[in-house]
């Protein structure tokens, strides 16, 4: 303990506290010794910078509860299955600089519900760059975390339901066609006609009144 105290510039008693916190997971024991592995020293830097970004022991505490109750990355990716999507691996420090002031242990449990985040040892793992980065700009924007990932609830029902109409249209009146015809067709469709319907959404926004 000693030794995992001096490389993470804590005191040894810090580290019993945080073992007893649960803050930490126990060591690998061996008869009467304790070891202290690579992992834990992570945990303790974590920590410090979760600390230095103005988070509690008790919020830090309910992230970790939520972050080791999550789904692996082997899960979250579904073991190979085809995407065109890019998954990024972020420590929880970094992921709090990415949404300040917005990772709750409530949001992190939605995020891994969601499939948004999975866990690889320490790290987090985010299913997809685009969606990270339109998330954390929409928060930058001043939408709460919550209401983007109920936003995204539903979005994910409807593209589902897209998926679903396209992918039966193509079974049904194109059945010597590939698969992989379907994706591209289906995202011009669904982006021409989403880019539309902000058009006409932005058409019919009621005008402020003056001042």
């Amino acid at each position: 303990m000693k030794e995992l105290a001096e490389a993470a510039g804590i005191t040894v008693r810090t580290v019993r506290f945080y073992r007893e916190r649960g803050l930490i997971p126990p060591p690998r024991r061996e008869g009467r010794i304790a070891w202290y592995d690579s992992h834990h020293l992570a945990r303790l830097r974590t920590i410090a910078a979760l600390l230095e970004r103005g988070h509690t022991l008790t919020g830090i505490a309910d992230l970790a509860t939520a972050f080791e109750s999550g789904r692996d990355v082997g899960e979250l990716l579904g073991l190979g299955e085809p995407t065109e999507e890019t998954p990024v691996r972020l420590t929880p420090a970094e992921l709090a600089d990415h949404f300040e002031g917005e990772v709750t242990a409530e949001n992190l449990a939605t995020a891994l519900e969601l499939g948004y985040l999975a866990t690889d040892g320490d790290d987090l793992v985010h299913i997809s760059r685009r969606l990270l980065d339109v998330s954390a700009a929409l928060v930058r924007e001043g939408v709460p975390l919550s209401a983007v990932f109920e936003a995204g609830r539903q979005i994910r029902a409807h593209a589902d339901a897209l998926a679903e109409l396209f992918a039966t249209t193509l079974q049904t009146h194109a059945t010597g066609a590939s698969p992989e015809t379907l994706r591209p067709l289906a995202k011009s469709v669904v982006e021409a006609e989403l880019s539309m319907a902000m058009d006409r959404r932005l058409r019919n926004k009621p005008a402020q009144p003056s001042s």
